[in-house]
């Protein structure tokens, strides 16, 4: 952000690698336009990330199984969630969810309405409810109205046991508690992947870090 409205300057603070520019006097729909890219590609990376961490098979098939969300480290997934916490001013983030969760008594269509990812139909005569259409209908920006836990998304479209197994997973264990192993349901005790082990606490998301928030001096 700067005063400088010459179309040159713009130009160069570009070709040094900045990600936007927004010069004074400015709009506060302009900024919060500037910066709903990186949460929208944050989001993506994320996506992203989890496939990575949960191993070789959801690389190959490119989306997670809810069976091997126990797989991915503590850390890894702390460390994605305290990301979005910080960049958000803690609005997003998995653990802020799983609260949101907690509080509707873990009703998912509760869930999804809280969080604004189902909306309201205006045109029915009663109350409702059906998902917003990726991505245009989704909020990237942050701002006062932007709902708490609206960020980052998880496809539920063909069932909530991902989203389980994440709000599930000891990473967002709070202290003192104990978590239902909901996402063990429905899996054979002699499953092959049983013997990988417990949930890894030592992770594996090292120089991945850099590439959920890439720029670590956002202005948000």
């Amino acid at each position: 952000m700067t005063a400088d409205v010459i179309q040159a300057t713009n130009e160069e603070c570009m070709k040094c690698g900045m990600d936007d520019y927004v010069s004074k006097p400015f709009e506060e729909g302009q900024l919060y336009s500037a910066v709903a890219c990186f949460f929208e590609s944050a989001d993506e990376e994320t996506r992203r990330l989890l496939i990575v961490l949960a191993g070789e098979a959801a690389i190959k098939r490119g989306y997670v199984f809810f069976s091997e969300v126990k797989f991915i480290a503590e850390s890894d997934l702390k460390e994605i969630d305290s990301l979005w916490r910080k960049y958000s001013d803690n609005k997003f983030g998995y653990s802020v969810q799983k609260k949101i969760w907690n509080k509707v008594n873990r009703d998912f269509t509760m869930f999804f309405i809280k969080v604004a990812w189902m909306k309201k139909l205006e045109i029915a005569e009663v109350d409702q409810y059906n998902y917003r259409a990726f991505p245009n209908e989704f909020i990237w920006e942050l701002n006062d109205e932007t709902p708490e836990g609206h960020l980052p998304l998880t496809n539920a479209l063909r069932g909530t046991q991902l989203l389980s197994s994440i709000f599930t997973h000891p990473a967002f264990v709070e202290e003192g508690g104990e978590e239902e192993e909901e996402q063990e349901k429905g899996e054979s005790s002699n499953n092959s992947a049983e013997d990988k082990g417990s949930v890894k606490k030592k992770g594996l998301f090292g120089d991945l870090r850099s590439k959920l928030f890439s720029k670590p001096d956002y202005s948000f």
